[in-house]
């Protein structure tokens, strides 16, 4: 009787070890479920970045009227900056709900 007691212990010990790998293994799956979804996100925040700049670029082309030089970049953020402690007129300009184009 005490032998058939200790195998139902050892059985039941051995079904709650394996339950405990499916477990481990079901986290491990959904680790890397979690790792995939934040990667995607990722790639499409950059992708939504990199075209906002691209539109940025484009409008300030747009205002410019001719090709790039050298210093371009630096007598824009100069401006802009000039602009901002000067009253902050650009990024007032930038948070308007006018839209006037």
């Amino acid at each position: 009787m005490v032998e058939k007691k200790n195998r139902d212990y050892d059985e039941r010990i051995a079904e709650l070890q394996e339950k405990q790998k499916q477990l481990q293994e079901k986290q491990k799956q959904l680790k890397e479920q979690e790792k995939i979804l934040k990667a995607r996100k990722s790639q499409q925040e950059r992708k939504e970045r990199t075209k906002h700049l691209i539109e940025i670029g484009g409008a300030v082309y747009s205002v410019l009227g001719r090709s790039y030089q050298d210093g371009d970049i630096n007598r824009l953020i100069a401006f802009l900056k000039g602009q901002e402690l000067r009253g902050n007129f650009f990024s007032s300009a930038m948070n308007s709900t006018d839209k006037t184009e």
